[in-house]
C-alpha cells in the first residue's frame, strides 16, 4: 500500500520512489499497489497516483485493500482505467487493475465488467488484467445461479422443497 502522504501532498517524486522500490525488492514477481483511494480526497489524486505507480512499474494497480471506510466505486475505477489506458498508449505496457470492497452483487460485477470492456477493451476482462478482490461476491453469484436454474432463490417461500 502506498503512503497516502505522498499523494495528498503532492509529493509524485516520494510517491515514484516509493513504488519503484517496491518494484525493485519484487523483482519479477506481479507486484500489485493499492492506492486506498478513498484516503486520496479526489478522483485528480487517483489519477495522478495510478500514473505514477505504473511509471515506477506496477503491474496492477488497486483501489483499495477492501476494509476502508471507502473501496471500490464506478467513478474511481473509471479514472483507473483511463490513466492505464494513458499508460499503455504512451509507454507500451499493460497494467491491470483490481478492484476491491464494496463490489458484493452480480450486479455491481456487470457494471464493473461492462465499464471495463467499454474503456479497456475485451482484452483486459481476462484475470491476467483484471480482478475483482470481492470476496463476498462469491455468495450472490452462487445464488443468481440457483435462481437461474430453478426460477427460485434459497429464501424464496415458494421453492419446491427436495
Amino acid at each position: 500500500m502506498i503512503t497516502r502522504a505522498h499523494v495528498l501532498n503532492a509529493d509524485w517524486e516520494a510517491l515514484y520512489n516509493e513504488v519503484a522500490a517496491f518494484r525493485e525488492a519484487c523483482g519479477d514477481t506481479h507486484m500489485k499497489t493499492i492506492l486506498a483511494t478513498g484516503d486520496l480526497s479526489t478522483l485528480r489524486n487517483v489519477a495522478r497516483a495510478s500514473l505514477v505507480c505504473m511509471m515506477a512499474g506496477a503491474d496492477f494497480i488497486k483501489t483499495s485493500t477492501g476494509k476502508e471506510s471507502v473501496n471500490a466505486t464506478l467513478p474511481v475505477g473509471l479514472v483507473m482505467a483511463r490513466a492505464i489506458r494513458e499508460y499503455q498508449e504512451r509507454a507500451g505496457m499493460k497494467v491491470g487493475l483490481k478492484p476491491a470492497g464494496g463490489i458484493s452483487t452480480a450486479k455491481s460485477a456487470l457494471d464493473w465488467l461492462v465499464m471495463i470492456k467499454e474503456e479497456l477493451g475485451r482484452e483486459w476482462l481476462d484475470p491476467g488484467l483484471f480482478r475483482f478482490g470481492a470476496s463476498s461476491l462469491l455468495g450472490d453469484i452462487e445464488r443468481q445461479l440457483e435462481h437461474n436454474a430453478t426460477g427460485f432463490y434459497s429464501a424464496d417461500f415458494r421453492h419446491p422443497v427436495a
